[in-house]
């Protein structure tokens, strides 16, 4: 007896999760289709490579899929998902030493208002903003001084500022406390106004 069709893009994850638990292929595709264009966007950020980052992104489904089974539904399917995508990023950075992200918005943003959504800002929101012209003249010294970031304050700065996440997502997806994520990101901001002040008027 055939199995009811099912409308997948209707449901929500944890549904659709419970069903490519089940060895359903095409729950596991929309899965894919749901997630594709943000993984690759965050390991892009990381890796600052196109033809890596699709290879990393594939990879990070790979693993996804052979540990669907270790998913706990208490836990946003999505930050188990990104979760993974930054280990595999991590792991790739570790072996080539890249050190570089892009400030320019995601590589998916079509409009001006997701560009201005998923662009990094150095300034805090106390402070008056750089120009735009300013902005860009700085940015290749903002992407030299987050490269010298440790990598957990380089991860924060990116989920936080070019992923534009939640202090409570950032903590979930990199598995650390809520207390580490905010002393990571408050560090890793005054190290950045630090390197870069000589460039600030």
């Amino acid at each position: 007896m055939a199995r009811p069709t099912l409308d997948l893009p209707n449901l929500p994850d944890a549904d659709v999760v419970v069903l490519a638990q089940q060895g359903r292929e095409p729950a596991f595709r929309e899965l894919i289709r749901r997630y594709e264009r943000p993984v690759f966007s965050l390991i892009y950020r990381m890796v600052r490579d196109s033809t890596a980052a699709e290879d990393l992104a594939q990879d990070a489904f790979i693993k996804v899929l052979n540990h669907l089974d270790k998913y706990r539904p208490e836990f946003k399917f999505s930050s188990w998902l990104f979760k993974i995508a930054n280990n595999v990023a991590i792991d790739h950075l570790r072996r080539r030493q890249l050190d570089t992200i892009s400030m320019d918005g995601s590589p998916h943003a079509s409009t001006a208002s997701e560009i201005e959504a998923s662009s990094f800002e150095l300034a805090d929101q106390a402070e008056s903003p750089l120009d735009e012209l300013a902005s860009r003249e700085l940015g290749s010294a903002i992407e030299e001084a987050i490269g010298d970031l440790r990598p957990e304050y380089r991860n924060c700065i990116m989920l936080r500022h070019v992923e534009g996440r939640s202090y409570e997502e950032i903590a979930a997806t990199l598995d650390l406390p809520l207390g580490t994520v905010k002393t990571y990101i408050h560090r890793a901001r005054h190290q950045l106004r630090e390197a870069l002040e000589h460039l600030r008027e």
